[in-house]
């Protein structure tokens, strides 16, 4: 392969399309009460404010609702996917007896379609044209889990496929961030001192020219 930018012809929309999905994060996924949720709700069961029509009722006032962690949710494009894809068009409303294992596909593919979507990102960045191929061979792989069926998609070892993907992650994270200005010699690569206290370092924070920083293991 190239150093160019890699495009996959396949590739996955990996933004959330809510108009083509039967609204499985509002079933599939539990949450409980707090400031990002208004009420406790287990897996598998439909939010209250979930239509018939798969749509959300209140998705106007959903911050004033309570529900916070609904407008901050990305599904990277795995809602759909599933959807329209996996379970080519069949709603687990009509099809009752797929829901459940519908419904434990959500996660995992959101994973799947979530490193999709960070690899996708630095293969469009000149920074990182040494790792394109790389990335490249992984996306190639993870947009092949992706298209696995349902039982197979459920066996898959996703953290084991994470911490791959994250090795390069995190060293094109550092390319581009080697190529980040900074407007003072040594202030955006600051590190935490050992001994200084943890409230005068979150301190000095504030008079820091934190571009290009990492912020790992803090």
């Amino acid at each position: 392969m190239s150093n160019q930018p890699y495009a996959s012809t396949a590739s996955p929309h990996l933004s959330a399309d809510c108009e083509q999905c039967f609204g499985l994060c509002c079933v599939a996924l539990p949450y409980g009460k707090s400031s990002d949720f208004a009420f406790d709700k287990a897996s598998g069961t439909p939010c209250p404010n979930l239509r018939t029509d798969n749509r959300c009722g209140i998705h106007t006032q959903l911050r004033q609702k309570g529900f916070k962690g609904c407008t901050v949710y990305d599904c990277f494009g795995a809602g759909q996917k599933l959807s329209q894809v996996t379970y080519a068009g069949k709603d687990w409303r009509d099809h009752p007896e797929s829901a459940k294992e519908m419904f434990d596909c959500l996660p995992a593919l959101r994973q799947l379609h979530e490193l999709l979507s960070y690899m996708k990102e630095m293969m469009m960045r000149p920074e990182t044209s040494s790792l394109h191929s790389a990335f490249g061979e992984l996306y190639e792989e993870i947009e092949r889990l992706s298209n696995l069926e349902p039982a197979a998609l459920l066996r898959l070892d996703i953290a084991d496929y994470r911490s791959t993907v994250n090795q390069l992650l995190v060293q094109a994270s550092e390319m581009v961030r080697a190529h980040v200005p900074s407007t003072s010699q040594g202030q955006g690569k600051s590190k935490k001192s050992k001994n200084v206290p943890e409230v005068t370092f979150w301190c000095q924070l504030k008079r820091a020219d934190l571009r290009g920083a990492s912020f790992r293991g803090l």
